[in-house]
């Protein structure tokens, strides 16, 4: 099991497209996630508290999360998630391994 959330225990239905840096060192990276038309902006009195990548071994948090409008209506998300250290990439490729087995992604090296 591996999952989006924009409020704990909703799973979001949209498949984002994902962005990943990481300094040559190794020492910290980043990752881009962006979401069109994700269901959590089409959901009236939902509350995005923050993003969680949740999956068998817990629960990665990003507070980082910002709607884009077009024409004043809700159209997408971004967010943003930060490693800080090589065990925290680790544990964050760990996560999106099984979240991509479970919803088709691959990965496209530039």
């Amino acid at each position: 099991m591996a999952e989006i959330q924009f409020s704990r225990g909703v799973a979001e239905e949209a498949v984002p497209d994902v962005r990943l840096t990481r300094a040559k060192d190794g020492s910290n990276g980043k990752a881009i996630f962006y979401f069109n038309k994700p269901k959590a902006l089409s959901d009236e009195g939902f509350e995005i508290t923050g993003m969680y990548l949740v999956d068998d071994e817990g629960e990665l948090v990003s507070r980082e999360v910002n709607a884009k409008f077009i024409n004043g209506e809700p159209a997408a998300l971004e967010a943003v998630y930060v490693m800080k250290t090589a065990e925290a990439w680790d544990r964050f490729m760990r996560f999106m391994q099984r979240y991509a087995e479970e919803n088709g992604l691959g990965l496209t090296k530039n």
